[in-house]
């Protein structure tokens, strides 16, 4: 597996996954001139504590992006802007349906609609809508400003595949990827039948074999980065979904660095 690398200060296009699973998620997008946390699913201490960590300057945070309501992805979202004193970009459905759970947000909420593309800093947001139980939730590509060769693709919390995410996906350079179960797990583990029902339906959750299936379709030469995130605790095992994928890759003979992302430890800062 090929090592991590870091861009020069000029050139800096940084992603880590700072948590992912049902605990909580967060992910960090920066420039040298502008850091975004896409969901803010913990508590504004963990999220401070896994900043920290990667030896960053919390204070240097500019924006919350929300990708949908649900609690791993909100939990700490009105906490965190109104410590790091940021706005909040979310879409208004999904506001509506959470307000109560954020509070208040003293720097401001801004509004996108899913399929919209807009700008905070230098980084360029490209908004699209995902396949989750939830009231307009979305997924998003991510490329700096100066930047055209690399790019960001991320996508947790769906259920399958739309021909829009596999387009939105193409040239990626470094993609975060939902790998939440692995289905014999699933489907023989504890939990009831009709939430075994809701998590392969497609408005669910993508499983280990989805997940390879997605790759298959748009890998490419320029692909250097695939972190599989949002794995389950009970119906999945971290070496099961690196296996999977690690199999196909080998199959096809393509070298990448493949990262398995966790609910208690961040990644290293990957060069995007």
């Amino acid at each position: 597996m090929r090592p991590l690398r870091l861009c020069g200060e000029n050139y800096m296009f940084q992603t880590a996954v700072l948590a992912s699973g049902s605990k909580g998620n967060s992910i960090l997008i920066r420039t040298e001139s502008t850091k975004i946390l896409l969901d803010a699913g913990l508590s504004g201490k963990k999220i401070s504590g896994f900043l920290q960590d990667l030896h960053l300057d919390e204070t240097k945070i500019n924006a919350l992006l929300i990708s949908h309501e649900h609690s791993d992805h909100i939990k700490g979202a009105g906490v965190i802007c109104r410590k790091f004193k940021i706005p909040m970009y979310i879409t208004e459905q999904t506001f509506l349906s959470s307000r109560h759970r954020i509070g208040n947000v003293p720097e401001g909420i801004k509004y996108f609609e899913t399929g919209d593309k807009f700008q905070v800093g230098d980084i360029i947001i490209n908004s699209f809508p995902s396949s989750h139980d939830v009231v307009d939730g979305a997924n998003f590509t991510f490329q700096k400003a100066d930047d055209k060769l690399r790019k960001l693709a991320v996508a947790t919390d769906l259920g399958y595949s739309t021909r829009l995410m596999l387009r939105k996906f193409k040239k990626a350079t470094s993609i975060i990827l939902e790998s939440n179960h692995d289905e014999k797990m699933l489907l023989e583990g504890p939990y009831p039948w009709d939430l075994k029902q809701r998590v392969k339906s497609r408005h669910g959750h993508l499983s280990n074999e989805q997940a390879v299936g997605v790759i298959s379709r748009i890998i490419h030469p320029g692909l250097k980065n695939l972190v599989l995130a949002h794995l389950s605790e009970v119906n999945n095992d971290p070496e099961i979904a690196r296996i999977l994928m690690q199999e196909y890759l080998a199959s096809i003979n393509f070298d990448l660095n493949l990262i398995i992302s966790s609910q208690y430890k961040a990644t290293a800062l990957i060069d995007i």
